[in-house]
């Protein structure tokens, strides 16, 4: 599961210079915790490498509060100590407290993530329980964080002491760092997660660790877009029930998702309405988690067809990011356009007018300002015509 994750690991660091006042050093200082489901909703982002956006400008396009920036990993020489992608000591740091810095003074926070795909994991090296969780928390403190995210993948998702520090050190976090957020991302399957992953919650259920979430990724398997995503989150619903002895909703509220957006590297395509589907899902179920890989590939590809800095499918800016704003309960600001383009052939206004309190779903129809319109997806107080690039109706014509 490379998710693109390395694929531009080449490309210069962006520093944000050009809105950025300084390096500020030290520990960025601390923000109010955000609620619990900005948490849930952060998408991830790679500070230092595949091309940075700037984060400000996300949050101030999107109205997103947080982001998970990824990922802490033992050192490429070997240790037990943290570092940004196996290169830059967390101890030494600059460039991500800068980063920090400038999300918490827009108003946002971080959780950050420790793991992925690539690299050596602190799990691997550290040797022992109490040593990962020393490691860890050197994160928590530099950066005064209130949550962390742990993606457990290959090869250390296969290695059973390395999981078992892994999860060790989360419960240990978890008891030191009262009301700190933790999430357990995993491989996802058209099973719900492979045997390894029933063996990772196995694990945590015989040391009684219990994060905010479990969370599957369902795409590099085989997946065909939301509805196979949709079956496997299901799938890995029962699973939460069956390994945790947890009840049918305690399970969807223990439960995550987190997708791709656009193509994937296994050339699996993931669309604005694939996550649609997926969020009905999530949000029709109760599901404690929603996010995706990455906020850096959250664009069309100009230029390039780099998927480490590029969704490669039709979108405007930042679409996918909008799902995580509606997730965490906030509406993304809207745009008003200039005009009102009009297609031609929209018929007789014979639909019921909008009502800006109810809820419409895919394919309903509504007449508003003589235009009729069709819902493109789930909304609810979005009016017809002044949704910008959101889009959320489709304008049918005058009528």
């Amino acid at each position: 599961m490379r998710r693109s994750r390395l694929a531009a690991i080449g490309l210069a660091a962006a520093t944000f210079a050009a809105t950025a006042a300084g390096l500020v050093l030290g520990a960025p200082s601390a923000t109010a915790a955000l609620s619990g489901n900005w948490y849930a909703a952060a998408p991830y982002l790679m500070p230092q490498s595949n091309n940075p956006p700037d984060p400000v400008t996300v949050m101030n396009a999107t109205g997103l509060k947080a982001f998970q920036l990824a990922f802490i990993l033992a050192p490429n020489g070997g240790g037990c100590s943290p570092t940004w992608d196996g290169t830059s000591a967390v101890s030494a740091d600059t460039t991500v407290t800068e980063v920090i810095s400038r999300i918490r003074g827009a108003g946002g926070d971080v959780s950050v993530s420790v793991g992925g795909y690539g690299g050596t994991k602190l799990g691997q090296t550290c040797g022992t329980v109490a040593a990962t969780a020393a490691a860890y928390q050197q994160v928590i403190t530099q950066y005064s964080l209130k949550a962390i995210d742990f993606d457990l993948e290959e090869p250390e998702y296969e290695n059973t002491a390395a999981i078992a520090n892994e999860l060790g050190a989360a419960k240990t976090l978890q008891a030191n760092n009262p009301g700190l957020f933790v999430s357990v991302t995993m491989p996802g399957t058209a099973a719900g997660t492979g045997w390894f992953g029933t063996q990772l919650l196995d694990q945590a259920k015989s040391i009684g660790f219990t994060p905010d979430n479990f969370s599957i990724m369902p795409f590099d398997g085989g997946f065909t877009g939301g509805s196979s995503q949709v079956s496997a989150l299901e799938a890995f619903h029962g699973l939460l029930m069956s390994h945790l002895g947890w009840h049918s909703a305690t399970a969807y509220a223990h439960e995550g998702f987190s997708g791709m957006n656009g193509k994937s590297d296994a050339a699996e395509v993931f669309s604005t309405a694939d996550f649609q589907t997926v969020y009905d899902y999530a949000t029709g179920h109760g599901l404690g988690r929603l996010t995706f890989w990455s906020v850096n590939r959250d664009r069309a590809c100009v230029g390039t067809t780099d998927n480490g800095v590029c969704s490669n499918v039709p979108q405007n800016d930042w679409d996918f990011t909008r799902f995580s704003v509606r997730f965490a309960g906030a509406t993304p600001p809207q745009t008003t356009p200039t005009t009102t383009p009009t297609t031609p052939g929209g018929g007789s206004c014979a639909a019921a007018d909008w009502d800006r309190t109810k809820v419409y779903v895919k394919d309903d129809v509504v007449s508003h300002n003589s235009h009729q319109w069709t819902a493109k997806w789930w909304t609810q107080g979005e009016e017809p015509g002044t949704t910008g690039e959101w889009g959320v109706w489709q304008d049918n014509g005058a009528c």
